[in-house]
């Protein structure tokens, strides 16, 4: 029903800034009774990080920052929920305006800031789902002013984790100052060893998850990939939003905005990426695909460079939620096609073709 809806309140939404929008499907979202969806092709279903997922298409970090709404955007047919990022102290983010939409490019540019309501907001709303089905994850990050860093994730994790299956540290978000400068081998050793230690301690069956930038080179994927294997981290995420500008971008004056790059035009290099690193980790830990996922065919593609989950959140924007099942559907026919009885047979067999040509 919302599926169908969204054709018909997309002018309208569109018509509106993009962050007022946002809010408003929010609290769209937040009054409309449970809603629990059809049951999944038995096809789609992973198993990964100790969980049995329904089918692999999650939602990304950003859409739902202050966890409002998991259970609406689960009943959507999300077969996992990312909520967040979080942070220890509320903090505004950024100036508005600060997300824009470049619609020629199905692309948005964002420089939120890690806005959040704070810690203990999030864990008192997730505390209060607890018990529900439905696998949601948290993302977590530092505040903008923080002295320590790494103590703010220290904080979050151990708040967090017994309200969650899983929590990705994020490293790579582009509007917080100094905070890609994490991604560096000595203090990603340090972030990591010290989150997976509150994770042990706060509840061991949730699992630690790194996201990566798109922005880095083979060098430092080497790196960040050899560090996340040695402290036991369970699945990368790749990719966040990237700061580079593709030549490609018709929305020209737009695009002259600060701020991370999703959608469409991240497909590309953020696949690449994917590919490389399932290239280094191969099957020892999966891989979440996240960047321009905007149909069945991109995330066919995504798994045959190696992801065994995908995330998506901008491709929403154009093209609302019936996009969730229309992947679903658009999977499942490659593996009838194919002659296959799941996904796992299919992630990564193209990865070393896709690292050179995505």
């Amino acid at each position: 029903m919302i599926g169908a809806l969204f054709p018909l309140v997309r002018p309208v939404l569109h018509g509106l800034d993009a962050e007022t929008a946002h809010n408003l499907t929010l609290r769209a979202l937040s009054v409309m009774p449970p809603r629990r969806p059809a049951p999944d092709d038995p096809r789609l279903t992973v198993d990964c990080l100790g969980r049995r997922f329904p089918n692999p298409v999650g939602l990304a970090a950003g859409f739902d920052k202050g966890a409002e709404v998991p259970d609406a955007m689960l009943g959507l047919g999300f077969g996992f929920v990312e909520v967040g990022g979080v942070v220890p102290k509320a903090q505004p983010g950024n100036p508005a305006p600060r997300v824009f939409r470049l619609a020629a490019d199905r692309a948005v540019i964002n420089r939120f800031g890690l806005n959040s309501e704070g810690l203990s907001v999030v864990a008192r709303r997730l505390e209060a789902r607890r018990g529900r089905t439905g696998i949601v994850g948290v993302n977590i990050g530092a505040n903008k002013d923080s002295a320590d860093r790494l103590a703010d994730y220290v904080a979050c994790t151990r708040a967090l984790a017994p309200l969650v299956a899983f929590i990705t540290v994020n490293v790579s978000s582009p509007n917080t100052p100094g905070l890609r400068d994490l991604q560096g081998e000595a203090f990603l050793d340090e972030l990591l060893a010290r989150a997976v230690e509150a994770r042990d301690g706060a509840c061991p069956a949730t699992a630690i998850l790194l996201k990566i930038a798109p922005d880095i080179d083979l060098a430092s994927l080497d790196a960040i990939c050899a560090t996340a294997l040695r402290r036991g981290v369970q699945a990368l995420v790749v990719s966040n939003t990237t700061v580079a500008r593709p030549e490609s971008l018709v929305e020209a004056r737009l695009a002259q905005e600060t701020g991370g790059l999703s959608g469409r035009p991240l497909f590309g290099p953020a696949t690449r990426l994917l590919a490389e690193t399932y290239r280094r980790v191969e099957r020892r830990v999966p891989l979440i695909g996240v960047g321009g996922i905007d149909s069945a065919e991109a995330a066919w593609t995504k798994i045959r460079a190696g992801a065994s989950l995908l995330q998506l959140y901008s491709a929403l924007v154009y093209a609302g939620p019936a996009l969730v099942g229309e992947i679903k559907a658009g999977l499942v026919e490659r593996m009838k096609a194919e002659g296959l009885t799941g996904l796992s047979s299919v992630v990564g067999r193209d990865a070393a073709d896709l690292a050179r040509s995505a």
